[in-house]
């Protein structure tokens, strides 16, 4: 395992780190508890020593903190997690979830806490109203905070200026070779290592498309420059290889992954790819954008839609089809369509357009407006119509009859625990 400093702190964090929001599972959907501690205990073993969770990732602080606690390695470890500042209305709730991640975690302090997906300063300026720049220094002079920072996943202009209204120590970003100028992007990146920020990398592999999502004129460019090294491999390198890159998060959810992902991060350093390996990295971007129709990440910012309807489903099928071919991406979308929710149509067709998904989607993608280019495409009349006669087999179209309340609405991609992806 290789380590990068962490400017402000001094401390020696792992470059890969492991994302806990796609945690073992077992055949019924529920937590594995046993497989989740092995996993985590694995990661310690093989040098990992930075671990990202949320207070909205299902029960990923319960499961860490009883494997850190079984395990003894509490103190071995740097823990992160988030504070959900959505669900703070005052002052006293920033003691109230704090306190429950401490209990959840069966420690009595973090290593790196952030503000979970401050986006806007809006948002940043409703927090100092309640008090929080006075509440972090309390938790810091305590001891009970080390490091504070956010998640991001705004636009590039309000994250250069959330850089500068607060003395942050790290910060989080989605960053990959697919979205080297989106968000924060590789501006964003640059200006917080000036700054002395460490910086934490999520999403590495775009919702794990850049691992197993990958047009096949990808994939044969990749191994044409060097089949030694997989699609995930080159992804992980590609952030590396820039110095302003501190950790990685990756959602490994299994051994195999974490082996994989280890044994790239032994060779990780600064300036480890060649031009070439960088021509060709541009040559798979130029061929991704060309295949994929939608640029979803699959976060699930979108979810739960009041309707219903599985929009990052939807958007994988849709995509699938130019990608890897009509019959997959049909069958992708019947499957994801029909098994979700019996008797209820969850389809593009049920979109009412209240607006609701479009406001928290960090890639602010038109998603109204594709969900029609989904039907269109992916539902022609033989399939629309057998679509149909089963949803009426099975209890007839349902609706709810008003979008829940977006005060209440949780916005964290955590919160729908999705899985589909590799990054954390």
């Amino acid at each position: 395992m290789q380590y990068r400093k962490d400017q402000k702190s001094g401390n020696n964090l792992s470059v890969l780190g492991l994302g806990c929001m796609r945690l073992p599972r077992n055949s019924k959907g529920s937590d594995d508890m046993g497989k989740a501690e092995r996993l985590i205990c694995d990661a310690i073993e093989m040098g990992v020593n930075y671990f990202d969770t949320a207070y909205l990732y299902g029960k990923s602080e319960e499961i860490l903190g009883a494997a850190l606690t079984k395990s003894g390695q509490r103190e071995n470890i740097f823990l992160a997690t988030k504070l959900p500042h959505q669900k703070c209305k005052t002052y006293e709730d920033f003691d109230r979830f704090f306190n429950e991640q401490l209990a959840h975690l069966q420690t009595d302090y973090f290593d790196y806490y952030l503000i979970h997906n401050l986006s806007s300063m809006d948002s940043f300026d409703r927090l100092l109203d309640l008090g929080i720049e006075s509440w972090i220094a309390k938790q810091k002079t305590a001891g009970r905070i080390r490091q504070i920072g956010f998640s991001f996943h705004g636009s590039q202009h309000m994250f250069m200026e959330l850089l500068d209204r607060f003395d942050w120590d790290f910060c989080q970003i989605q960053y990959n070779y697919m979205d080297e100028n989106y968000q924060a992007g590789r501006k964003g990146l640059q200006r917080a290592y000036e700054k002395g920020l460490a910086v934490i990398v999520m999403e590495p592999l775009f919702g794990g498309k850049l691992a197993t999502g990958l047009p096949k004129q990808a994939i044969k460019l990749f191994n044409e420059a060097d089949s030694s090294r997989t699609p995930v491999a080159w992804a992980l390198e590609w952030l590396w290889d820039q110095p302003e890159v501190t950790v990685v998060i990756s959602g490994m959810s299994t051994k195999e992954q974490l082996d994989e992902n280890v044994e790239t991060a032994g060779k990780a350093s600064v300036g480890m790819l060649t031009e070439q390996d960088k021509a060709t990295i541009a040559e798979v971007v130029e061929v991704f954008h060309s295949a994929y129709k939608v640029d979803c990440s699959g976060c699930n910012y979108c979810m739960p839609c009041p309707q219903g309807i599985n929009i990052p489903s939807c958007f994988a099928a849709y995509n699938a089809r130019y990608v890897t071919g009509y019959v997959s991406g049909i069958t992708l979308y019947v499957t994801s369509l029909v098994t979700s929710q019996p008797g209820k149509q969850i389809g593009p067709g049920s979109c009412i357009e209240c607006g609701a998904c479009e406001k928290l989607c960090p890639q602010h993608i038109p998603i109204t407006e594709e969900l029609k280019a989904v039907k269109k495409k992916m539902e022609p009349f033989f399939l629309g119509a057998a679509l149909k006669i089963y949803w009426m087999m099975n209890g007839g179209r349902s609706r709810s009859p008003e979008p829940e309340s977006q005060e209440e609405k949780d916005p964290s991609p955590a919160a729908q625990d999705d899985r589909s992806g590799r990054s954390g």
